[in-house]
């Protein structure tokens, strides 16, 4: 069935014919908004751990103006909610013009929260002032957890990705009918969305989905499928079962998290077994089968797999110290914790004192964040970079540097702070803890500064300054003024230099 736009009196809500049928939207602020759409079945009952399948049409028109639900979340942060329904696999829309002659840039956001929650909903995402500069910007839910990342027998592997290409194949299939060009396609993530853009990047499934990528703070973590299959043994073990399809689709969808992050609370005590994850923790990332995901992004890009894709990815300065307060240890760090920390994740067989001679002034405190924030994040980015240029491809990198003001000011340019930033949401909820309500002047004018870069990125593939080399090795400073700079973590980069950030193993059996 074709796409088309439906010719509706002025002032009247915005309807649509996609391939599935007709959606009524809402007016928001000069802009066409639809919410809730759905890009594939719902994946229970037979669909329980399957791979998504598109969705079938209806007859009529279908509103779309509420966020569909979340899917199952974790409820290790207190973000557990209630999953009214389980149409999970749906998207939002925001666009200028819904004409398809309009021809607009594509800006497809995959939300992070650790691959255990994330939803689109959330008043952080609304894309109102990203699509105010003339770009059609779309919104995604995914399978998280259990449900979307376990290593399940009979299941085939990394199926919140699957999820994130099926909703890619929407985008080509559709936009153009809500004023998007599906040939000028950007994908953008943060954090576990970060991982996942830098996933989309190596897949050979997604490959000429998207033109462009932005990955945000790019985590380092993904696993090898006997590391993920023994997890999710564990995960199946604290219900009583087998990792298996049969075992684990007769246990509700909203049960599942709670056998997630029993696992989660007990990662230390399996060290010995799971090495550098229980550190934070992380029970769930995406896992290189072979399949799904033949090797990890920067192996894949590294070969040339996205040297067509023009890439921006960056990190913030300070990427850690956010965990450091969910974990009540901001201020008061020990030396026993620094050195377990620099034992564990740094590189090399003498990487803990390595870090001490690179950073010889620095605290423990300071050593502990540096050495999370380079494992986790910052040197995962950097690497992505480099792994992209050596590939032949093109890569721009970006430090966001400027201290958050909110929280008393002591959590520094944390992990998260760019997001607020890149939407332009900087007084709802969370984002409004850490820039201040009212935000100054000067977070307004970052954010924008931001934010037309990453649009501008988005039309013409170049976001203000020039692409990264291994050689002048040049970096835009997010802060106030922004500044253009030799990568300014030469030490960090100095001690990662070597470094492969392979597949997670399992250490013993």
């Amino acid at each position: 069935m074709a796409v088309t736009a439906l010719s509706k009196p002025a002032g009247s809500e915005p309807e649509v014919r996609t391939a599935a049928g007709v959606l009524r939207g809402t007016r928001e602020a000069g802009l066409a908004v639809f919410r809730g759409v759905p890009f594939a079945e719902p994946p229970v009952g037979a669909l329980r751990f399957a791979a998504p399948r598109p969705v079938r049409g209806w007859d009529g028109v279908r509103p779309a103006v509420a966020f569909g639900p979340p899917p199952p979340q974790s409820g290790v942060l207190g973000t557990a909610q209630e999953t009214a329904g389980d149409d999970w696999l749906t998207l939002n829309v925001w666009t200028p013009e819904p004409d398809p002659a309009a021809g607009l840039p594509v800006m497809v956001w995959v939300p992070g929260g650790a691959y255990v929650i994330g939803d689109s909903g959330l008043p952080e995402y609304d894309a109102g002032h990203v699509a105010g500069s003339g770009t059609v910007v779309v919104s995604l839910n995914y399978r998280l957890g259990v449900e979307g990342f376990a290593q399940i027998d009979g299941a085939p592997a990394n199926r919140g990705l699957l999820d994130q290409v099926a909703a890619l194949q929407w985008v080509r299939d559709n936009i153009r009918v809500f004023g998007g060009d599906p040939d000028q396609v950007t994908v953008f993530g943060q954090s576990a969305g970060g991982g996942s853009v830098a996933a989309l990047l190596a897949m050979p499934r997604a490959a000429g989905l998207f033109r462009r990528a932005v990955a945000q703070s790019v985590p380092g973590t993904f696993f090898s499928p006997e590391l993920a299959a023994d997890i999710a043994a564990a995960c199946a073990a604290e219900l009583g079962l087998r990792p298996t399809v049969p075992d684990l689709a007769a246990v509700a969808p909203a049960r599942l998290p709670a056998a997630g992050d029993a696992v989660s609370a007990e990662m230390a005590r399996r060290r010995e077994r799971w090495g550098r994850i229980t550190h934070r923790p992380i029970p769930f990332a995406p896992v290189v089968d072979g399949d799904v995901l033949p090797s990890t992004p920067w192996q894949a890009l590294a070969a040339g797999a996205a040297r067509d894709v023009a890439l921006l990815v960056g990190h913030t300065r300070d990427e850690h110290r956010l965990f450091s307060l969910i974990d009540g240890v901001l201020g008061q760090v020990t030396r026993e914790q620094t050195e377990t920390a620099l034992h564990l994740l740094a590189p090399g067989p003498d990487g803990a004192r390595r870090y001490r001679e690179a950073f010889p002034a620095a605290s423990d405190e300071e050593l502990y964040e540096l050495v999370n924030a380079d494992w986790l994040f910052r040197m995962p980015s950097l690497h992505l970079a480099e792994a992209q240029i050596a590939g032949g491809g093109q890569a721009h990198l970006y430090e966001l540097t400027w201290p958050a003001p909110g929280a008393g000011g002591g959590l520094g340019a944390c992990h998260g702070l760019d997001v607020p930033l890149v939407f332009g949401n900087l007084t709802s909820g969370r984002p409004a803890l850490l820039i201040g309500d009212p935000p100054s002047p000067v977070a307004e004018e970052l954010s924008a500064r931001i934010r037309g870069a990453w649009t501008d990125f988005a039309a013409h593939g170049d976001p203000g300054w020039p692409a990264y080399d291994a050689r002048r090795r040049l970096t835009r400073l997010f802060d106030t003024p922004s500044t253009i700079s030799a990568y300014p973590e030469e030490a960090s980069r100095l001690l990662w230099r070597d470094h492969t950030f392979p597949a997670l193993p399992l250490l013993t059996r």
